[in-house]
């Protein structure tokens, strides 16, 4: 670990409170729509980086939204959205009850609007980011208790008849403007005195009043010198104006926060581009493409992810503390990007002819191929790292592609059944594969034999999937190094589970994981484990203390398992250990008191765990503990007697297990 490594999940994420000006207006304007008895659909029409979106969310949250209506639902639609599985996800919010297998996109419809009929509470939907009328149009329904708020950049999306009203959201004024660009230049909603009025108020015009532009120019010029202001006042100056039809004028207004990034941080945010816009990653996914193919230390990675962070480039959140991340892992930390943002990465990472692009992109939204995947087949392309999104995908779908220096593959799709490329298997350099299904169903994956023909992988991450053949990989995959589940299915038992070389398991969300094989305490070079959400896990393996480098191990929300294994206590390099939300754990083995390194111990929210025990103090290196108010006197008496640089922290019940609804 890098020396004075110290960042946290909290740091990040509160890099600075989120500052709104100019709301309260426009939510009233709202709200006296909707409480009107004959409108059903209100649209919210802005350009990009309007602030749509945070207005949307504050409407949900308002006291008399919430008391009107008794269900709020918000959805992100986006541009290529899987209709079948948003009203998938409606019909579980609304109608609570498990939904039948629904056959396609107009069979889920028909089924959802004639449930409708049988709901008494009055409910509003908030449709977030459509672009179209014809994906709108699946999403209406039809109920007198029922209404729908739409967010679009095109007024044409909205219908026109005597139940749907427009509302055309203005940018910011002057007064607004100004103080929320001076809250992201100087921390304060004012121009200081020690700053040229002029030049920040010139500046702060060429934004044009759009929320967006405003942040993120405001925090890449926060702390930088006068000659940093006048420069990106001239390249503001050259951008088009900004107004509803010119989305090009706001790439180029936000192009100029890019020049503050030196040349390591500018490649890492164009890869921002791989990933959609609008929906949680987790932030392990980014950073393993800078550890695997950009050759950086984790800290390094981390610290650009911070300063992304820090200039609005990006959003972070966590789902915990998440304070492993002091310790190299961010399993918990969770990074998404607004569309022009993520369309600026895309428009810079895209200069130069496509073959010779170090990053390919290709998105499927017809039902058809797209014309450009079969350019692939023709001749060798030299991209290093490709991203795929599209739908369901089987395997005589897939064309051969000609891609022999990947070294990263990302797939997002969102089907219940999918295929992987056939094509993977010739990728011989490939280092690191994210496979994300984005349905609400887990997945059926096929074709996982393709990675016995990798010898150089090193990362696999995969996602809302069902994937029993992975196990039998495992002894294909003799050079992984790290692996993350989340939300699949298809383990049982895990009878077989060896990968020599693992150095890091993140295991999120596994619903029939049940029990872990004893040959994972036979992985010398094992740093991290973090098995978490995990329900049915009920025991660990009798010899965990063979993982002699363990460094992180996380066993949070494991409400069956009752137990820890005594040989915990020869986990000799352990330094933090998490046991949160571990409900029917009772006791700790008297053998915790020989991990004479640890530093860090969360155990909140273990309810039946009253007592510890004595060789809890013996834990001489502690120096954080997490806990329930009522074990906080023994640990106060361990302090007393032999641990005097422990903190302890008390915190209330907070855990939520339905982030993946997000």
């Amino acid at each position: 670990m890098e020396e004075g490594f110290n960042y946290s999940a909290h740091d990040v994420v509160s890099v600075k409170p989120q500052f709104y000006v100019g709301l309260e207006k426009s939510i009233g304007d709202l709200k006296k729509l909707l409480f009107q008895t004959q409108v059903s659909v209100v649209g919210m029409q802005c350009i990009g980086g309007g602030r749509k979106t945070t207005l949307a969310l504050a409407l949900c949250n308002d006291g008399d939204i919430k008391g009107y209506f008794q269900n709020v639902v918000f959805l992100t639609v986006s541009q290529s959205p899987n209709v079948k599985g948003l009203i998938e996800t409606l019909w579980d919010k609304i109608i609570g009850m498990k939904s039948p297998e629904f056959q396609n996109e107009e069979d889920a419809r028909m089924h959802l609007q004639k449930q409708l009929q049988w709901q008494s509470k009055p409910t509003l939907l908030v449709l977030d980011d459509v672009w179209s009328r014809v994906n709108l149009e699946k999403l209406l329904f039809q109920d007198a208790r029922f209404k729908t708020l739409v967010t679009t950049r095109d007024s044409s999306t909205i219908p026109r008849n005597q139940s749907t009203r427009l509302y055309q959201l203005p940018l910011l004024g002057h007064e607004d403007a100004l103080s929320l660009f001076c809250y992201w230049s100087f921390g304060q909603t004012s121009i200081p005195t020690n700053a040229l009025a002029s030049l920040v108020n010139e500046v702060q015009a060429e934004c044009k009043g759009l929320p967006l532009a405003l942040k993120v120019i405001g925090s890449c010029l926060n702390g930088e010198p006068r000659a940093a202001w006048e420069t990106a006042k001239k390249k503001l100056s050259k951008g088009e104006s900004i107004s509803d039809y010119q989305r090009n004028g706001l790439i180029t207004c936000l192009e100029t926060s890019i020049s503050f990034l030196d040349d390591v941080a500018r490649e890492c945010f164009l890869d921002l581009g791989l990933f959609p816009a609008d929906i949680k990653i987790c932030a392990d996914a980014l950073l393993d493409i800078w550890v695997y193919f950009r050759k950086m230390e984790w800290q390094e990675a981390f610290a650009i992810l911070w300063e992304l962070a820090s200039r609005n480039l990006l959003n972070l959140t966590s789902n915990s503390s998440a304070a492993a991340i002091s310790y190299g892992n961010a399993s918990e930390l969770y990074f998404s990007q607004h569309d022009v943002m993520r369309d600026l990465a895309i428009h810079l990472a895209s200069q130069g002819h496509i073959i010779n692009r170090e990053r390919l992109l290709l998105s499927r939204k017809e039902q058809t191929l797209p014309g450009k995947w079969e350019l692939l087949n023709e001749r060798p392309f030299d991209a290093q790292i490709v991203s795929i999104h599209t739908g369901p995908m089987d395997e005589s779908e897939w064309i051969e592609m000609n891609l022999p220096k990947a070294e990263v593959v990302i797939i997002f799709f969102a089907a219940i059944e999918f295929h992987l490329p056939p094509f993977i298997k010739s990728m011989k350099n490939l280092k690191f594969l994210v496979v994300c299904n984005y349905s609400s169903k887990r997945a059926t994956i096929e074709g996982l034999d393709v990675l016995s023909s990798l010898p150089h992988l090193r990362s696999v991450r995969l996602q809302r999937l069902v994937a029993p053949n992975l196990q039998k990989q495992s002894n294909a995959l003799h050079n992984l190094e790290k692996l993350s589940l989340s939300v699949c299915e298809g383990f049982g038992s895990a009878s077989t589970f060896n990968y020599p070389k693992l150095q890091e398991c993140n295991l999120d969300h596994c619903s029939d994981l049940e029990e872990l094989p004893q040959n994972i305490c036979y992985m010398p070079y094992a740093q991290m484990w973090s098995i978490t959400n995990c329900h049915q896990v009920h025991k660990l393996p009798y010899d965990l203390g063979n993982l002699s480098s363990l460094r992180v191990l996380r066993l949070s929300a494991l409400p069956d398992l009752k137990e820890l294994p005594p040989s915990i206590g020869n986990l000799g390099e352990l330094e933090y250990l998490d046991i949160s939300v571990c409900e029917a754990l009772k006791e700790l083995p008297e053998e915790i008191g020989q991990l004479k390194k640890l530093t860090e111990l969360d155990m909140r929210e273990c309810s039946r765990l009253k007592r510890l025990p004595i060789s809890g103090c013996g834990l001489i290196s502690l120096k954080h503990v997490i806990c329930d108010k009522e074990i906080k006197t023994q640990w106060l008496w361990a302090k007393k007697i032999s641990i005097p640089e422990l903190r302890i922290e008390i915190v209330e019940a907070q855990f939520r297990s339905d982030w993946i609804d997000d």
